[in-house]
């Protein structure tokens, strides 16, 4: 019953995003990698791992875990289930002196089961007028744990407009997902540097920077 139940659920949220946002991907000439990777994308809404989750082919989408913070996911029981259950979460405690489990771990246990994670490595929603903030260490460390991992860039377009700040009802627009081709860590590569190229990889797929794409 309750694994009807959260099918259910899935689809109808994959619908009322369709259905909001007029969604639309983009996807790269190669296509996407067929086994576990990670999405790696910008971050300025609530809703921006929804947009990715839903514009996965379905099976990708059964493979696909966000990484998101477990304080707002377990906060209720309604959250609970649909962080755990439907979205199938790695849930990371944000408070360092709280964890029990290091994010790394986590997200390496993952990929190990054979699922993909999307992540965003900026580790907060960008509110500010810069394209990006600056990248997290998490995803280099994730890489250089597991160095046969693809990593593809994923831009959002538009759902910060969609769903701004303090609103609660969404506005309808038009939202683009533009997912880059894969990358992989460099043997011996400077976190540094392997941030930079990232996040210039990412960059890369704005409507907003030169060279990027609609």
């Amino acid at each position: 019953m309750k694994a009807l139940l959260t099918k259910a659920v899935a689809t109808v949220i994959v619908l009322f995003a369709r259905a909001v946002t007029a969604v639309r991907a983009a996807w790269p000439d190669e296509g996407l990698p067929s086994g576990p990777c990670v999405y790696y994308a910008n971050h300025s809404s609530h809703g921006d791992f929804v947009l990715v989750w839903t514009v996965l082919p379905p099976r990708l989408r059964r493979r696909s875990r966000p990484v998101a913070g477990a304080e707002y996911w377990l906060k209720s029981r309604l959250n609970r289930f649909i962080g755990s259950d439907v979205f199938k979460a790695v849930l990371i405690a944000r408070d360092r002196d709280r964890r029990t489990e290091d994010p790394v771990t986590q997200m390496v246990s993952a990929i190990d089961a054979g699922y993909s994670l999307i992540l965003f490595p900026e580790g907060t929603r960008n509110q500010s007028d810069a394209l990006l903030l600056p990248f997290k260490s998490g995803i280099f460390h994730l890489a250089a744990a597991r160095p046969d991992i693809n990593l593809v860039p994923v831009w959002i377009s538009n759902l910060n407009r969609v769903m701004p700040k303090g609103e609660i009802v969404p506005i309808p627009l038009i939202c683009t997902v533009t997912f880059g081709s894969a990358l992989r860590i460099m043997p011996v590569e400077d976190k540094d540097v392997f941030l930079k190229r990232m996040q210039a990889a990412l960059l890369a797929l704005s409507p907003n920077t030169i060279g990027g794409r609609e």
